[in-house]
């Protein structure tokens, strides 16, 4: 039996952001049974990058607008700069993720994606990771920054950059399966 069988991961992202932080992941919970939708601000197609290159453009299957995060068991947040720093600025995706913290379920983020969490105000009192760049972000918004490869606090999975990328993916499938954190901070 897979691990995530009957489970449904949604990934936010928009343009700009770092295509293996969003395609590992997704490949990662998907081998291991769950079903995953792209979630963005506008339907169509989003555009990934390879550092500063542009990629590969990936089919959003549904919207802020359209989707509530109750309707699935974690998300996972890609970094990249531009796209943290669209979604952070959107009413509509800050809410949907503040709302994963809400309903205590595991929500992973990479390299640039801890800043939505610092727009969501959920990071005091966590112990999180990211790009170095954010470190005073995270600290000043009540959280603990640390360099390590990869930080698990209540169900909020964390790493820095895609280096880190084979251990994100199994805390992240790890944290999925554990499910719900009663626990967690909000």
């Amino acid at each position: 039996m897979s691990k995530l069988a009957g489970k449904k991961i949604a990934i936010l992202a928009t343009d700009g952001f770092e295509q293996v932080e969003l395609t590992k992941p997704k490949e990662a919970v998907e081998a291991e049974g769950a079903f995953v939708e792209i979630i963005s601000l506008e339907a169509g197609k989003i555009q990934g990058f390879n550092h500063d290159e542009k990629a590969d453009t990936f089919d959003v299957d549904k919207t802020v607008d359209e989707v509530e995060a109750s309707e699935y068991n974690g998300l996972i947040l890609p970094g990249g700069v531009h796209n943290p720093d669209a979604l952070r600025v959107n009413e509509k995706a800050v809410q949907f993720i503040k709302a994963f913290f809400e309903q205590h379920k595991p929500v992973s983020a990479i390299c640039h994606g801890p800043w939505t969490l610092v727009e969501a105000d959920v990071v005091k009192g966590r112990k999180l990771t990211s790009w170095p760049s954010l470190k005073t972000d995270i600290k000043n918004a009540g959280g603990e920054w640390v360099d390590e490869e990869v930080v698990v606090d209540e169900g909020l999975t964390t790493s820095r950059n895609p280096d880190d990328l084979p251990a994100f993916c199994s805390k992240t499938v790890e944290e999925f399966c554990e499910g719900k954190h009663e626990k967690q901070a909000a």
